[in-house]
């Protein structure tokens, strides 16, 4: 009835599964970190020049999201004859 618990021998630290289950997340939250700054740095856009951001855009997909936006729900008008 009066069992003796021995309790079992001590391992290294390196022999811990779950050790290396949180060292490898780790490392591959770093080297993930790593590649996206990577290539953001290398696929940056270059400045746009704040003479260019002033003018209107002539093209009508670059156009602002109201104008757009009021473009799409507006009735469709018929072109004047040429």
């Amino acid at each position: 009835m009066n069992a003796i618990l021995i309790p079992p021998p001590a391992v290294p630290w390196w022999r811990v599964g779950v050790m290396w289950l949180f060292v490898g997340g780790l490392g591959t939250v770093v080297v993930a970190s790593l590649a996206l700054v990577g290539t953001a740095v290398r696929g940056a856009d270059p400045v746009m020049p704040q003479v260019a951001a002033r003018v209107a855009p002539s093209d009508p997909a670059a156009a602002p999201a109201l104008i757009g936006r009021n473009h799409a729900a507006s009735p469709l008008r018929p072109r004047p004859a040429p």
